[in-house]
């Protein structure tokens, strides 16, 4: 009996440092992925109880982080889904009876910072972009998180990158700016 308090103990006290070491990475991560500053606690939070409730496997895990993002990313995936089918039902219901115009989405030319210009990338390209820019990881860690080949990690930021550039406007002189402006976002630089 006392075996198994030992090892209860053990993975609790692992688990906590396994959460003080990543939780702000992963709130982060959830920020950038979600464009939501207050959602982003929230799904870090989530992604961690989940964590728990699989402890045993995630630290057996090969890359116990690279599991942890990928759950942040998946959550953040659903949310972005979630709230995507949210406002299109509420724009069914609100939407003119008898031909008015419809509003269409804001013009893409005036978006001018980084986070608007994430929010508007596809799901795979933002976390692509995000994880290789913001976060510093490699293609080979990019691919493990997001569950995706090395290749299609590599056309994935490299389009992502394009289409940043594109929605920055001319200002925006080459991939190297993008990238300088999203991994700004690491260090808390967003608004």
């Amino acid at each position: 009996m006392g075996t198994s308090i030992d090892h209860a103990d053990a993975a609790a006290a692992e688990f906590h440092e396994f959460f003080e070491a990543h939780y702000a990475e992963l709130a982060r991560l959830a920020h950038l992925l979600t464009g939501e500053a207050d959602a982003a606690d929230d799904l870090a939070a989530d992604a961690l109880l989940a964590l728990w409730h699989r402890w045993d496997r995630v630290r057996d895990a090969d890359h116990p982080v690279a599991y942890a993002r990928g759950v942040v990313a998946n959550m953040a995936r659903t949310r972005i889904r979630t709230a995507v089918r949210e406002r299109r039902r509420i724009a069914l219901f609100w939407a003119p009876r008898g031909g008015g115009d419809a509003v269409d989405d804001p013009d893409v030319s005036a978006v001018v910072d980084v986070q608007g210009a994430l929010r508007r990338l596809p799901f795979r390209k933002r976390a692509c972009v995000v994880l290789r820019h913001a976060f510093d990881l490699s293609e080979r860690d990019t691919s493990l998180v997001l569950g995706i080949s090395v290749g299609t990690v590599k056309s994935q930021t490299s389009r992502a990158v394009a289409e940043l550039q594109r929605l920055l406007g001319p200002e925006t002189p080459g991939a190297s700016h993008v990238q300088a402006a999203v991994a700004a976002q690491r260090s808390g630089g967003d608004r």
